[in-house]
Order: C-alpha cells, then sequence, then structure tokens
C-alpha cells in the first residue's frame, strides 16, 4: 500500500499547452477565465489520481495573476495535492511560462481549488 507522500508524488499531474490566439484578449495575452478554465481542469485530474473517486469541484481559493501570458508561448500546468480533509482535499495549481524560442521560465499564476468526494447520489464520502 502508499504511503500519503507516494500518493501525492504519484497524482501530481502536467500538462502543457501552447497559447494561440484563439484563447488570448485584445491585449495578446490568455484570457484570465481561460487560465482558471484550465486550471480547474488539471485540479480535477490531479484530485481524481490522487483518491480514485469522484470528485467535484467546491471552490477556488485566491488566484494570483503574477504575470501575463502572452500568445505565441507554452505553458505548463503543474496540479499538486496539498491538503486532504475527511471528505475533502485542496489541489494547488501553477502555471508557468516558457519561451517557445529559448530557456526562459517564469511562474505566472497560482491557485488552489477545494474538491469533495462523493458517492452515486452525490453526497460527500470520505477520501480514500
Amino acid at each position: 500500500m502508499k504511503t500519503q507522500e507516494e500518493k501525492i508524488k504519484d497524482s501530481t499531474t502536467r500538462v502543457f499547452k501552447a497559447v494561440f490566439p484563439n484563447t488570448t484578449n485584445h491585449y495578446d495575452t490568455l484570457f484570465g477565465g481561460t487560465a482558471m478554465q484550465f486550471m480547474d481542469e488539471v485540479a480535477f485530474i490531479t484530485a481524481t489520481r490522487y483518491s480514485r473517486q469522484k470528485m467535484v469541484t467546491v471552490s477556488s481559493d485566491k488566484i494570483d495573476f503574477k504575470r501575463p501570458i502572452p500568445h505565441g508561448t507554452i505553458i505548463e500546468l503543474i496540479g499538486k495535492v496539498t491538503y486532504l480533509g475527511t471528505t475533502s482535499l485542496k489541489v494547488r495549481v501553477d502555471i508557468f511560462i516558457e519561451e517557445m524560442y529559448s530557456n526562459s521560465r517564469e511562474k505566472a499564476i497560482t491557485g488552489e481549488f477545494t474538491f469533495v468526494a462523493i458517492d452515486e447520489n452525490k453526497k460527500a464520502v470520505k477520501v480514500e
């Protein structure tokens, strides 16, 4: 049986995306709402990989937009479980910007999402 630390390590999720014009605003940077959608999706995948249960988002906590994400860059989203409760868990998602044609890399956005494990009747259950 895996330890909690091993489960957290194994459930850490990394997703890469290219920032194309159809996801940017009139400033040629990634829409904030699109970034939040990407983050929630990665957080959901991370929570599900950790628990292997049905998980639903119940809140997003303090999303910090530190840098604009310009079109024509690559982003990496990294989700990691940061807290375990009885029926809930939290996942931090960081978005890093990578220049396509250099080794430049910097953190742009950080946020935390809370999920609850549910059963077939949509009632909260213990996170395994």
